[in-house]
């Protein structure tokens, strides 16, 4: 019984963990298994049973819940989830999924090319991966398979290239993280006794993930040339004039391709340029992209009334849904913290072999395996609070940290059963591709991811140098 109640903070997250898994809301699950310990521990300390319960964290809840609802960063959820539903319903994606066939089409692989660039651009533009693989797999996939690609090929380069959301800013899930990793920063200057004038901010996170972000992009293009290269009948190349034919498009490429290119790009720059150079931080940054696809919506004119009306909808569902999360999540975390989880955790890691590379190695490999199970928004309020401030005490970069987390968490998006990419494609492949191709399909690009992450374990700078330069 006592080495039960010693380890209490662990049964608390697997309970959370099997709850999630019986597939019950993220919020209420986080809150309502939460509150179940929390009047365990308190009955147990009526009934004089030695329990480590310090109620004095549940104070603390009123407090948190009106930093979570005045937080000036977690205002850029709501502003970047409208600037992206707003160019979902702009059709920005089809102008430049044509233009970008007809560049590349003619090489060997040259469509799974074009999807991962027009991939990449949307996931600078919108950082939602559903909208990015449902809009390709309509698009692109249909073709792509008309071609002769291989199912497997097509339907993994789709999948894994909507992804790309997760990593390259503005991402959601960065912002997300950022807020996390900065609460779980302040807890370990706390836990050392010590106070540092450097911070971490959402900036910080979208700054240091632009290179990963790219060379993953680099990794997937030439994962997609070297198979088109060994095996020319899985990626066989199509004759541009066809392609033109098909498209009805006549004269010179170039204006396809600036009219498909160029309202993209003009976002990114005024979104990320703004933060780079220093002009504006994360939430102000939101605001001008949500402006900017607001009025490419308008140029384009697809912004009738009742597109207007689910563009608001779909807005007001996922902050919902993401700040309800966060109030469970702040429950959560002040209940295992009440029974002494931090400790314990700090203990174990400290007890790890290999020090601060052994404890990353554990964490690494928990976020992965968990990947499968659960989603990237259950990972980050679920485990992050718990590890992040143990980790940020023991040294770790904060930056490097959360790029690394990142890049983890977007594998979650790939691996079966539950990887969400593979249910958003589903939804929208033909009968005629079975599941297993689709699963088939993602398992080279997991495997590219994990390269990266090992890389970015490898050579830290990949995500410290451009934030220690700007």
């Amino acid at each position: 019984m006592d080495i039960v109640l010693d380890y209490m903070p662990f049964l608390l997250f697997a309970a959370v963990c099997a709850v999630l898994m019986l597939g019950y809301p993220v919020a209420l699950s986080l809150a309502g298994t939460a509150l179940i310990f929390a009047g365990l521990g308190l009955g147990l300390d009526t009934m004089g049973v030695a329990v480590s319960f310090d109620a004095g964290f549940l104070s603390a809840m009123p407090n948190r819940l009106y930093g979570i609802m005045t937080n000036q960063t977690l205002l850029a959820v709501p502003l970047f989830v409208l600037m992206g539903v707003l160019l979902e319903k702009s059709r920005v994606a089809e102008t430049l999924l044509d233009a970008m066939a007809l560049l590349f089409g003619a090489l060997r692989g040259g469509l799974g090319i074009s999807v991962t660039l027009v991939g990449m651009l949307l996931a600078a533009s919108t950082g939602i991966v559903g909208a990015t693989v449902v809009t390709m797999g309509l698009l692109s996939l249909p073709t792509m398979l008309k071609r002769g690609y291989s199912p497997a090929l097509a339907t993994g380069t789709i999948c894994a290239t909507g992804t790309l959301g997760q990593i390259i800013p503005p991402s959601i899930a960065l912002v997300l993280l950022g807020d996390v990793l900065s609460t779980a920063y302040q807890q370990a200057q706390l836990a050392m006794g010590v106070w540092s004038p450097k911070t971490l901010s959402v900036g910080d996170l979208f700054i240091g993930a632009l290179v990963p972000g790219l060379v993953l992009v680099a990794a997937y293009i030439v994962f997609v040339a070297l198979i088109a290269w060994a095996r020319p009948s899985l990626a066989p190349p199509v004759e541009r004039q066809q392609l033109m034919q098909e498209m009805n498009h006549q004269g010179s490429l170039w204006p396809l391709l600036l009219r498909g290119m160029l309202p993209p790009v003009a976002l990114i720059v005024a979104v990320l340029g703004s933060i780079l150079g220093g002009f504006a931080t994360p939430t102000e940054a939101s605001a001008v992209g949500a402006f900017g696809a607001l009025l490419l919506a308008m140029a384009k004119r697809s912004l009738d009334g009742p597109t207007l009306k689910a563009v608001v909808q779909t807005t007001t569902q996922v902050t919902s849904m993401v700040f309800l999360i966060l109030i469970g999540a702040a429950l959560f975390s002040l209940v295992f913290r009440a029974y002494g989880g931090e400790e314990l955790v700090t203990e174990l890691f400290e007890s790890l072999p290999g020090g601060v590379l052994g404890a990353m190695i554990v964490v690494m490999l928990v976020i992965f395996l968990l990947g499968f199970i659960l989603d990237f928004i259950e990972i980050t309020f679920v485990v992050v609070p718990i590890v992040g401030p143990v980790l940020l005490a023991m040294g770790v970069d904060p930056i490097w940290l959360g790029i690394m987390i990142a890049v983890n968490l977007q594998t979650s998006f790939l691996t079966p059963p539950f990887g969400f990419a593979l249910f958003y494609l589903r939804g929208v492949t033909p009968d005629s591709v079975p599941t297993s191709a689709i699963y088939k399909g993602v398992i080279p690009f997991i495997l590219l991811q994990l390269t990266m992450l090992a890389t970015l374990a490898l050579f830290p700078e990949l995500a410290t140098w451009l934030p220690s330069v700007l």
